[in-house]
């Protein structure tokens, strides 16, 4: 059951949601709108389209049986069934169309929600709206990995002015926590104010006693393994991961660039800057994280490992069956807890935001870079989909999950039970990892990869 919520805080999220588009999107040019044909990202001209047509078809047309505003609306931006490779050869709504498109379905948004602005919402709209907003909020995140990806300049938000950038300082945090066995109920239950699909439902599962690291892995943690020769030796590689480094002629993070010997530095969107030791490395992919945990002697933790230590409380010698919404507790994120909606324009030190710490110690749960999982993307038990069917239910047994959120995710969008899922091989998004101590079971029932 979705929490009801008021006409007015629906409007509002819808026109929060609209406005990161707007900042992302207007401050590029026509050419960069548009960009070079790449198999990881879209044309963002064609993706903000995309994100007006997804709000319209499945409110405005699906729940409410309107015409649609464009004849040819679903040619152009049903994501389905226009594949990627053609979306540059469309015929696009050109920058100013595209923009008065978004806004006249915000308007008729706004219009079909009956009662005064302060009347509460069905539970309908409740869901639906809010959906839009966190799908448009989705894709903001994509816009920004994208101008990283395409060395576009850094984005000029809003929220990050008056932002206190010493929040982003706070050293290397190394060491691991101990969280004891016990049952846990991995997912979400009907409790939450808003849940997507893949959450469906909380099942108990059995977690015996695990270690894992109280931040994730830095940049200097990496370094080592670069500088050890990590990328070069197969015995740390997967068939599948050796394979994809080789093709990729990967010997280092994406964005590093070599400084002298063993030292490096770091594109930044469209600037060069000092590799900072004690952010936590990002942009590398599954593969790589799982050849520097084989390095190291360790291992990724499984999506059930996560979710306990960021959800789970302790109750003597065992997991108490009590469960957080985040890591700090029930109480919604402040800047002051997470590293995230994109106010520090980057990553902050793995020892930064103390206050977010979970139950058991460990930091940056929520916020700074998204962290893989050995587990692959399946359904709970008894899963069924939602209104769009198609959010998880094609790409289930084909992804790794991802857990947390980083610097550029909404804040609204994510808590301690929220699921992202890419392919292995993905390092455009913000992608990092934490680890866990290797012990003599797999940490769940069933291997943990």
């Amino acid at each position: 059951m979705t929490e009801i919520v008021s006409n007015q805080y629906l409007i509002d999220t819808l026109k929060d949601a609209r406005a990161r588009t707007v900042e992302l999107f207007n401050s590029l040019d026509d050419e960069q709108i548009i960009g070079p044909r790449l198999g990881i990202v879209n044309p963002l001209l064609w993706e903000v389209g995309h994100v007006a047509w997804f709000a319209e078809q499945f409110i405005l047309r699906m729940l409410y049986g309107e015409r649609p505003i464009l004849n040819n609306g679903d040619d152009l931006y049903d994501s389905i069934a226009v594949i990627h490779g053609v979306r540059w050869d469309l015929p696009m709504l050109e920058r100013g169309r595209c923009l008065q498109y978004m806004q006249d379905v915000e308007d008729r948004l706004a219009a079909r929600l009956p009662g005064g602005a302060n009347d509460p919402a069905s539970e309908q709209d409740s869901f639906i709206y809010q959906f839009a907003a966190f799908h448009e909020d989705m894709h903001t995140e994509a816009y920004t990995h994208t101008r990283q990806t395409l060395e576009y300049p850094q984005p000029d938000l809003a929220i990050a002015k008056g932002f206190d950038a010493a929040r982003l300082d706070g050293g290397p945090l190394p060491g691991d926590v101990e969280i004891p066995g016990g049952s846990f109920r991995l997912g979400s239950d009907g409790s939450e104010p808003f849940l997507f699909d893949n959450e469906k439902w909380s099942h108990e599962q059995t977690v015996y006693p695990f270690q894992i690291a109280r931040a994730p892995v830095t940049n200097a943690e990496f370094a080592e393994f670069v500088a050890d020769d990590g990328y070069n030796r197969r015995d740390l590689w997967r068939d599948v991961g050796w394979g994809w480094k080789v093709e990729a002629e990967a010997a280092h993070p994406v964005y590093w660039l070599a400084d002298g010997p063993d030292k490096w530095k770091l594109r930044h969107f469209d600037q060069i800057i000092g590799l900072a030791p004690h952010k936590p490395v990002i942009h590398v992919n599954w593969y790589e994280a799982h050849a520097y945990c084989k390095w190291a002697g360790r291992r990724l933790p499984s999506e059930l490992e996560w979710e306990v230590a960021a959800a789970g409380e302790p109750d003597g010698h065992r997991i108490a069956l009590t469960k957080r919404r985040y890591p700090w507790g029930d109480a919604p994120e402040t800047e002051t807890r997470a590293n995230l909606d994109g106010r520090g324009l980057g990553t902050a030190d793995v020892g930064a935001f103390p206050q977010g710490d979970s139950a058991w110690g460990c930091r940056q749960m929520l916020g700074n870079v998204w962290e893989w999982t050995s587990s692959q993307f399946d359904p709970y038990p008894g899963f069924k989909a939602d209104a769009y069917q198609e959010y998880s239910e094609p790409v289930f047994g084909t992804r790794k999950v991802l857990r947390g959120g980083a610097w550029a995710t909404r804040g609204r969008t994510v808590n301690n039970m929220y699921r992202n899922y890419f392919t292995d091989e993905r390092r455009d998004v913000f992608g990092g990892f934490r680890t866990c101590a290797e012990q003599d079971w797999d940490g769940i029932i069933g291997p943990a990869g």
